[in-house]
């Protein structure tokens, strides 16, 4: 499953991209790592794995590209 999905604080439902994070960590890159080479900060890494930003398509692009991943692979929401 590309999301899990998490309750937030307030009651509404947050996507955590797992799929991402676990690509980030195979190719042995840190947050920092991987927004330097995409030219962002960690804290936006950070946001995009706990489901609280969602990036442009733009962004999507380089970061697949950065992890040797399709945006299938890292952002498409699967049905449960």
């Amino acid at each position: 499953m590309t999301y899990s999905i998490i309750r937030s604080i307030n009651g509404g439902e947050v996507l955590k991209n797992r799929k991402m994070k676990m690509a980030r960590v195979e190719k042995d890159l840190s947050q920092e790592q991987l927004a330097t080479l995409v030219g962002v900060t960690r804290q936006t890494i950070n946001l995009i794995e706990s489901g609280n930003y969602n990036p442009t398509l733009n962004l999507c692009i380089e970061i697949c590209k950065a992890l040797d991943r399709t945006l299938d692979e890292l952002f498409w929401e699967e049905s449960q």
